[in-house]
């Protein structure tokens, strides 16, 4: 089978865990300091706050602005459901955003209607899908004219840049995802950056129980969680930062060869507008509109031939929960509707050869041309 997506995991990485482990020191230890002010170096921000998941990042991220009830969160409708579900979990309303069908970032001319529409906007967050950046400088224009904070959902493009900036550092916070599709892992981890004190502050305190991170003994002075990063987590995205770069590349490297196996044929495939502005963290192609209503059989196709291929992401707004309770349809959201119908991810990882892809190629184009 060629997989679909596997963390480049090495001897090094095994060693660092199996000394935290050894070490008997597994939470609230010098790793975790050590991973966030490593991040902080590599992305130029004042603050890191290391937590369980990038859907722990988003959340804290929420009540540190102190979103809730009433409130209105613009997000995109097309991204990984934790997008939304966290607004929806402080209590906010999400309102989705159409994207622009090139990077699959929430659309700024959909973005300036929502704003026009929706009075209650507490936070806007884009999300960066699949390692591309979102026409961010626009979003972010938009956002300092409305006076609203932005959050950007940077998942998957950790290490993304572009106007000499990374994801992430735009907005107020900017959260990450370490997860094992990511172009480096702690298996599950994620992290929070933000050049701002308070909100560091706040940060650090909803992730540990609501203990004032600056008291000399305990104090619970708010109503917190368990949302800490582990030492073991740390340990491993610690080994993990000093393949970055290289990790990065060989995306790069792969997703060109994928581009060039696939010139000429019907599938649409990514086109950042620099190299620099695209980290793969997912290789995702449309295939054609007159085969949209074949795409999840050509993704079995694949299967069948054992290429492991996937959706893109989801259209949010028509998973159950959202379709239900909120009344979205198709047509909606036109855009979405077309890319989330016609999305492929294509194998793309550390151990994937140039003979696996050519393979994928071959099999993809004899199905979707």
């Amino acid at each position: 089978m060629i997989k679909l997506a596997a963390p480049h995991i090495d001897d090094e990485d095994v060693a660092a865990v199996e000394r935290v482990l050894r070490s008997g020191q597994l939470v609230q230890g010098r790793e975790v300091a050590a991973f966030e002010a490593e991040i902080s170096s590599l992305t130029g921000s004042a603050h890191t706050v290391a937590v369980g998941s990038c859907t722990s990042a988003l959340h804290l991220a929420l009540l540190a602005l102190d979103v809730g009830p009433g409130d209105e969160v613009i997000v995109p409708a097309f991204s990984w459901p934790a997008t939304a579900n966290v607004v929806a979990f402080c209590g906010a309303t999400p309102v989705f955003a159409d994207i622009e069908a090139k990077s699959f970032g929430m659309a700024p001319d959909a973005l300036r209607e929502t704003l026009r529409q929706h009075s209650r906007v507490r936070a806007i967050m884009p999300v960066h899908a699949f390692g591309a950046m979102a026409e961010i400088e626009s979003i972010l224009e938009q956002a300092r004219d409305a006076g609203i904070p932005l959050i950007e959902d940077a998942a998957c493009a950790f290490g993304t840049m572009t106007a000499d900036r990374q994801a992430g550092r735009w907005g107020e916070m900017g959260c990450f995802s370490f997860h094992p599709r990511k172009a480096i892992t702690t298996a599950e981890g994620g992290a929070v950056v933000t050049d701002d004190a308070e909100f560091a502050r706040r940060l650090r305190m909803f992730r540990n129980h609501g203990i004032d991170p600056e008291a000399s003994t305990p104090d619970f002075v708010l109503a917190g969680l368990n949302q800490r990063m582990t030492e073991i987590q740390a340990a491993l995205g610690r080994t993990q930062l000093r393949k970055l770069d290289w990790l990065i590349a060989g995306r790069r490297e792969m997703a060109a060869r994928y581009d060039k196996l696939l010139a000429g044929s019907s599938l649409t495939t990514p086109k950042p507008p620099t190299p620099a502005a695209h980290v793969y963290q997912s290789y995702v192609v449309l295939v054609h509109e007159r085969r949209a209503t074949e795409r999840d059989q050509i993704i079995a196709r694949l299967r069948e031939e054992r290429i492991e291929a996937s959706i893109g992401t989801h259209h949010i707004p028509l998973l159950r929960f959202y379709r239900t309770n909120f009344g979205y349809s198709k047509g909606d959201f036109p855009v979405t509707d077309s890319v989330a119908s016609r999305a492929i991810a294509l194998p793309l990882h550390a151990y994937l050869t140039a003979e696996d892809q050519a393979r994928v190629a071959e099999v993809l184009r004899a199905a979707a041309d």
